[in-house]
């Protein structure tokens, strides 16, 4: 490994430090966008319950216990319990949108790093290539020998480069559909616990 960094030259540092930051960012957002931490079942389940006991204040508290972003989201609904349907929905987006905005952080960067990465590539095989037409142009006779640090430089920091942005790349994809995904399921729960929310309104009114 280290050979193969040394053959690329001081293209690989930035490089590697792309794919160190890309690899953290990927298992950070894969271990807090799970379903059971965006959107745990017992959790709904337990405040559906409650909402349909009547047992308002503690349905705040447990979403209040709970700090997970479905949670954040309902209980903006569930404090303004007995109002219009308009100022649930409203209460309900605009919680919504800035939950939504955290689960969906980083994943830009990821997009970034893989750009980076390939143009830092395509520097290196830039830097390689002036680095054998400077040797061509010096001397009259050719030596393979004294190109090889520049072609090396060219290719290496290519398939360097490549090798850190097209799996960055993909992880990019990933990540921002399980999000998406999970975003579309807190939509639905939180229309779903607003429907409750009303129809317990209409039993007490």
């Amino acid at each position: 490994m280290f050979t193969f960094l040394a053959k690329g030259g001081i293209f690989m540092i930035p490089i590697l430090a792309c794919s160190v930051a890309a690899l953290a960012i990927f298992l950070e957002r894969l271990w807090n966008l799970r379903r059971g931490k965006i959107i745990p079942p017992v959790f709904i389940m337990e405040l559906e319950d409650l909402i349909r006991n009547e047992k308002i204040p503690r349905a705040i508290e447990l979403c209040r216990r709970s700090g997970t972003p479905i949670a954040n989201v309902l209980v903006s609904a569930i404090k303004n319990f007995g109002r219009r349907r308009e100022v649930l929905k409203e209460r309900i987006e605009e919680v919504g949108r800035r939950e939504a905005a955290v689960m969906t952080r980083y994943m830009e960067a990821l997009a970034t790093i893989a750009n980076v990465s390939t143009l830092i590539g395509l520097l290196g095989t830039i830097a390689g290539m002036i680095e054998v037409f400077s040797v061509i142009s010096e001397q009259t006779a050719i030596s393979p020998t004294s190109m090889a640090h520049g072609i090396s430089v060219a290719l290496y920091t290519t398939v360097f480069g490549l090798s850190v942005a097209i799996p960055t790349l993909v992880g990019h994809r990933y990540l921002s559909g399980r999000a998406d995904g999970l975003i579309l399921q807190m939509e639905e729960t939180s229309i779903e616990m607003m429907e409750l929310l009303k129809e317990k309104e209409a039993e007490l009114g």
